[in-house]
């Protein structure tokens, strides 16, 4: 029987979810090689590439010291060396003074990171607003918890940007509520919440905690584990505990894993006021004892050479930016070629895009009872076009108004043109329209 734990989760921990499901499917395709050059796989979150060389130095050399401290069990709320970079970096994000030992916490990832926060945070029944779509590993986060996840639905405006309109926001927020998740650069959409969308949010928590008494206030937790992939010119990455008034409600989570290309190296962290992170820190040891000490020290290291010139770009984290707008470019002309609709990604390593046009193509087969319209296309077009994208549904608690995908861009740019390549011929057949029964499909 399923544990009271598994119970909590979507589908009780046993239905299986979008990432299983499609990493299954992409592995069965590749194993029955049924296209030349396998899968182009656009679908779960992580380079397809290794770290840069100094990254690899910094974890060789890691590897290699001779110091039996550097191989042993470090303090569980974090490797000295590390939070003390971490404090000094976040002291200058939000223009203030942070305690290394007091307001830093590392974890196993960012994963850790955001459950960790909320078991420090959360009782029974407490209410988590979550601006939707969502990253659906909040809804499991929250639930085993004892939270509730309350969407708050963004909407789709007339350019495209997904806006989150401060009515729904604080109609979201009722007495029950004890966080709010604050996602930017936003996954799954690449939105970039700007100043002033962040300090309608920011305006809403404090309204709502000027009614409340000490100790019972609204708290945030702002996601950032893109912040250093903003590759729109126009969009900044605004640190949410640096706006007035949110210091000492704010939780801050991020990781290395994006920004280094690294999502296996699993180091996270928690930066925050003493009184929300100690309860974090003495919850960590009975979650594991410490994060690997070795990739510690290497990220110690690689958090400060990355400010150094890379290439032709003023720092590593410039070169980052740089990059991902040149395959975000590359991606949603793609896509666009093939008659689905990108909208706006201005941070992060994803596009959501609009598979309307297409939906007439795709053989009656895949549409069966119970699956969402996203999700049997992204089955169609994995299994017979090669291409693997992951369907939208997931980040909705209801349906949303029209069919999205999610594709990512983090990805070689030999991957990005062979999927390129056959998107191009899904928008040959959709001009002729011509399903893939060999009917006309309009």
């Amino acid at each position: 029987p399923a544990s009271a734990a598994l119970k909590r989760l979507p589908g009780a921990g046993t239905a299986p979810t979008v990432w299983s499901e499609f990493g299954d499917l992409a592995r069965r395709i590749d194993a029955e090689k049924r296209f030349p050059g396998g899968v182009a796989n656009l679908g779960q979150g992580f380079p397809d590439w290794a770290p840069p060389e100094f990254v690899q130095a910094a974890a060789r050399r890691a590897a290699s010291d001779a110091s039996p401290a550097g191989h042993q069990y470090a303090r569980s709320a974090g490797h000295i060396p590390l939070v003390e970079v971490l404090a000094r970096r976040y002291g200058a994000h939000f223009g203030r003074r942070v305690d290394a030992l007091e307001e830093v916490a590392v974890t196993v990832g960012a994963t850790q990171a955001l459950l960790v926060s909320l078991l420090a945070i959360l009782d029974k029944h407490d209410e988590v607003v979550i601006p939707e779509p969502f990253f659906d590993l909040y809804l499991g986060q929250c639930a085993l918890a004892g939270g509730v996840p309350v969407p708050a639905p963004m909407t789709v405006d007339e350019t495209g940007e997904w806006r989150l309109a401060s009515s729904t926001l604080i109609r979201a927020i009722g007495p029950r509520t004890r966080v709010v998740i604050v996602n930017s650069p936003h996954n799954p959409t690449g939105k970039v919440f700007d100043r002033d969308e962040l300090l309608a949010i920011a305006d809403a928590v404090a309204a709502e905690n000027a009614r409340r008494a000490p100790g019972d206030e609204v708290l945030v937790i702002a996601d950032e584990v893109y912040k250093y992939i903003c590759h729109d010119a126009n969009a900044e990455h605004v640190a949410f505990a640096a706006l007035p008034g949110m210091r000492d409600v704010t939780l801050t989570v991020s990781s290395a894993g994006k920004t280094f290309s690294a999502t296996g190296w699993q180091i996270g962290w928690i930066v925050g006021p003493p009184r929300l992170v100690k309860p974090c820190q003495a919850l960590l040891p009975y979650l594991q004892f410490c994060a690997p000490t070795p990739m510690q020290a290497a990220l110690a290291a690689c958090l400060d050479e990355a400010d150094a010139p890379y290439l032709d770009y003023p720092s590593y984290y410039a070169f980052l930016a740089g990059e991902y707008a040149r395959k975000r470019a590359v991606l949603a002309d793609a896509l666009e070629a093939a008659c689905v609709e990108p909208l706006p990604s201005r941070g992060g390593y994803f596009v959501v895009g609009d598979v309307t046009n297409l939906l007439p193509l795709m053989p009656a087969r895949y549409l069966t009872p119970g699956v969402a319209r996203d999700w049997a296309f992204c089955q169609w077009l994995a299994s017979e076009h090669g291409v693997v994208a992951i369907p939208a549904s997931p980040f909705f608690t209801g349906e949303f108004s029209r069919p999205l995908v999610r594709f990512a861009f983090c990805k070689s740019d030999e991957v990005l043109e062979v999927a390129a390549r056959r998107l191009k011929a899904l928008a040959d057949r959709c001009q002729l329209g011509i399903d893939d029964d060999g009917d006309g499909g309009r």
